[in-house]
């Protein structure tokens, strides 16, 4: 766990924010990492695949140096990996890995939330409520970047107004942390069930009821945790040996 974290501090330090990155100097070594993080965040490339250069140098009709340009962009993000002499992949975390980020998840969310003073009112309520209105609109059309960051942007709204930056700041960390567990599970049905659990925590924002906005807060994040647990349970049973076939000498 560790080692996560002190890659996540070297790619993201205090205060940065990995979503958006800076424009790559290169519009077409830009276009084609956003088109990786595209495929990524709606489950065309699943944890683990390898991102060979001379395969996307071909389907984007462009130079390895634009690749390594487009690759660059998504390992500092955090949603890719390269390893020696094994190239770059799609990132891919243990069972136990997803269990302790989450386990963080959860204990800096509820905080968090927990510090909002309530009831909110005025602009901060008016920020939420219009990026929730464009993460409706997002899910209407399905438009599938305009609901990555439009929920992204929700929370990070919703958590810097517990007025702790720090705070607020090491929950963006390891929300970008489990960037792609959470992608890996995304899909269109459950963004209905998140704008709804979204809707509720807007209302609870104008009550004084700390304790259930914390607890919806922690309640939120529980199926993309799950779902990424469940596939790894499925590429465990894949890999698993079929078992040796009975032999039908000696019977009847």
């Amino acid at each position: 766990m560790a080692a996560f974290l002190d890659e996540n501090k070297r790619n993201h330090p205090a205060g940065a924010r990995p979503h958006p990155i800076v424009a790559s100097e290169d519009p077409l070594a830009e276009q084609i990492s956003q088109e990786i993080e595209r495929d990524i965040v709606f489950g065309h490339l699943a944890p683990g695949r390898k991102l060979r250069e001379e395969e996307l140098a071909q389907r984007f009709d462009a130079s390895r140096h634009q690749v390594r340009e487009a690759l660059a962009r998504l390992i500092r993000i955090g949603i890719v990996i390269k390893e020696r002499n094994k190239g770059v992949s799609v990132r891919r975390f243990g069972a136990d890995e997803v269990r302790q980020i989450y386990d963080i998840r959860e204990i800096l969310q509820r905080q968090a939330a927990l510090r909002i003073p309530l009831p909110v009112t005025g602009a901060s309520m008016e920020l939420l409520e219009t990026i929730h209105a464009a993460n409706e609109r997002a899910v209407q059309v399905n438009d599938l970047r305009g609901i990555h960051e439009s929920n992204d942007r929700f929370h990070t709204e919703l958590f810097r107004l517990c007025g702790n930056e720090l705070l607020s700041q090491l929950v963006k960390q390891f929300m970008d942390l489990s960037y792609v567990i959470r992608a890996n599970a995304f899909n269109t049905n459950h963004a209905q069930v998140a704008l709804r659990e979204h809707r509720l925590m807007l209302d609870l924002l104008k009550t004084t009821d700390s304790w259930a906005l914390s607890q919806l807060c922690v309640d939120h994040i529980q199926y993309s945790k799950n779902q990424y647990l469940e596939f790894l349970a499925a590429k465990d049973r894949e890999a698993e040996p079929a078992p040796p076939l009975k032999s039908g000498i000696g019977r009847g």
